[in-house]
């Protein structure tokens, strides 16, 4: 079995002439930070602070069991863990090695395990695969362990080849993130012990950077035009307003909005429940090869995994911690859309709908989601105004001002008095307005040179319908 050699779990050799990448390499750290919160000077080996307010994530180490203190002078992480030392025998190799192990567990572990995520993030992921792959009592003392599911484990782990996955995303331009790097976007840390392992990666921009402003459009896949007319233009939308379109690259609302963002030359994510070099379905090979290109695909499955009904769930929980909020088109009452509109807001982030006809079953799903704690939104102004910094409004809405709207409350009365055919004078115009002759009479000269009236012997009438809309005297459209 590639990596193991004896009793422990090895990554490759190190390097001393591998400098950082965006692959499967370390990445260099520059510089010493000093520890949160106690003033000692220490070496992070996840690098500097991500993103606004981020706490630093040291998620590639091994981590004490939650409720103990932490050791003296190191402090405690996200999750209750304490940072690790970059000392002496913390090296480009070892991160390395954490690195590998990392890759090698996304073949083991299943997407969304929390019980194997809590064993990692008390032992690390070294250690933890050297427990599934060496025999010495380790794991089974794990808690939650049992001999079913560790031969499953076990089973898998033997035919672990990390280094073989690693290349296999660098042969597609790809690369391997993981907590601890750069690129890792913080906000996935939400999830808790059902963080991603690491992820999979294809395509040239900065995974962290691009989802810091993102939305998730999701919706069915046997979609109406309705819906994927909606989607389309919620994806170019928001691609024109700066703001990434996340989605899983399916059929119907998915791959309209992909598009939409595309079209309109934005910025769009494509997170898969399958390998980054697999293209599913097959009818959107040219889109993810186009995303690939122009955007990112992203996938917490290793490179050549095939996807399952539960890893579309699964997947669900990346794209609402992922993005700001999650947008829903058109989806039934059982539908995997509503999973990640409900997983956002356990998370903290907006859960938008978009209505539709209320006798289209497409629809409602989307519409027990607004009865609820859902937002009602009908474009892209709307949904930058929810999940936006402050001052991004939606343009102030209003009717087509008309003509009538413009005139005064006697003129109007005078207008309205007069009737849709035929001639009246002036004098029963005033009876029927309330108003004095005189002042009718000024009043009709007034409208003349409006267009509204036209004089004809001694009586008026009201201007043919050619020339001015009979409707816009009553304020009709």
């Amino acid at each position: 079995m590639t990596g193991l050699t004896g009793k422990r779990w090895h990554g490759p050799e190190r390097n001393e002439e591998h400098g950082p990448g965006r692959g499967g390499g370390p990445r260099q750290r520059q510089g010493t930070g000093q520890e949160y919160g106690t003033g000692q000077e220490h070496g992070s080996e996840c690098g500097p602070e991500r993103g606004r307010g981020a706490e630093p994530d040291q998620g590639c180490g091994p981590e004490p069991e939650r409720g103990h203190p932490p050791e003296p002078g190191r402090d405690r992480g996200r999750y209750g863990h304490p940072d690790r030392d970059d000392g002496p025998g913390r090296d480009d190799g070892d991160r390395e090695s954490e690195r590998v192990a990392r890759a090698a567990l996304t073949r083991v572990l299943e997407p969304g395990d929390e019980r194997a995520g809590r064993w990692l993030r008390r032992t690390g992921p070294v250690e933890l695969m050297r427990r599934l792959t060496v025999e010495d009592g380790s794991a089974e003392k794990l808690p939650g362990m049992t001999a079913v599911r560790l031969g499953g484990y076990r089973l898998r782990a033997a035919a672990v080849e990390p280094a073989r996955d690693l290349a296999a995303v660098a042969a597609v331009d790809g690369r391997f993130v993981c907590p601890g790097d750069l690129e890792w976007p913080s906000q996935l840390d939400d999830l808790g012990d059902a963080r991603p392992v690491g992820l999979w990666v294809r395509g040239r921009p900065d995974l962290r950077l691009w989802s810091l402003r993102s939305v998730a459009v999701v919706g069915a896949r046997a979609c109406t035009p309705y819906g994927a007319h909606m989607a389309a233009s919620l994806g170019s939308g928001l691609a024109e307003r700066g703001w990434v379109v996340v989605s899983g690259a399916a059929f119907g609302v998915d791959g309209a909005a992909h598009r939409g963002a595309l079209a309109a030359g934005g910025a769009t994510t494509a997170v898969l429940a399958c390998g980054v070099d697999v293209a599913y379905p097959r009818g959107h090979a040219e889109l993810l090869g186009r995303l690939a290109q122009q955007g990112l695909v992203v996938a917490e499955l290793p490179p050549s995994s095939h996807p399952t009904r539960s890893r579309f769930i699964l997947r669900n929980r990346v794209i609402a911690a992922l993005t700001r909020g999650t947008v829903v088109v058109e989806a039934e009452y059982r539908s995997g859309s509503l999973v990640t509109a409900r997983q956002a807001q356990r998370l903290g982030r907006l859960a938008m709908g978009v209505p539709g006809p209320v006798t289209s079953g497409l629809s409602a799903g989307v519409h027990e989601l607004l009865r609820g704690e859902g937002v009602l939104v009908t474009d892209a102004d709307e949904v930058v105004e929810l999940v936006g910094d402050i001052g991004d409004l939606p343009p102030v809405r209003r009717g087509p001002v008309l003509p009538r709207d413009q005139l005064d409350a006697v003129t109007a009365r005078v207008l309205e008095a007069l009737p849709y055919h035929g001639v009246t004078h002036p004098r029963d115009l005033a009876r029927t307005a309330g108003t004095s002759a005189d002042e009718t009479l000024g009043r009709l000269y007034e409208l003349h040179s409006l267009g509204f009236v036209e004089r004809e012997g001694d009586g008026w009438r009201l201007t043919l319908p050619s020339a001015h809309d009979d409707d816009a005297r009553r304020g009709g459209t």
